[in-house]
């Protein structure tokens, strides 16, 4: 699977985030692909780390100002 990496939005999730399954998510920075009809938000975190969790667990990374 090959996830294009052009999204200017990055996400982590919060402490405990659970996927859908109900595995523990790793930490990291994450790229919202989308979010599902049945309300699960797709996230990866490269090309072979995916998860669907809850999108209320997804919280947007703030981009650092570059001068």
């Amino acid at each position: 699977m090959s996830i294009p990496n052009n999204s200017p939005f990055h996400f982590v999730v919060s402490p405990g985030t659970r996927d859908h399954r109900g595995f523990f998510v790793q930490d990291g920075t994450y790229d919202l692909l989308r979010v599902e009809e049945s309300g699960w938000a797709f996230i990866c975190l490269d090309n072979h780390v995916c998860y669907y969790v809850d999108p209320e667990n997804v919280l947007e990374v703030c981009p650092l100002d570059e001068d």
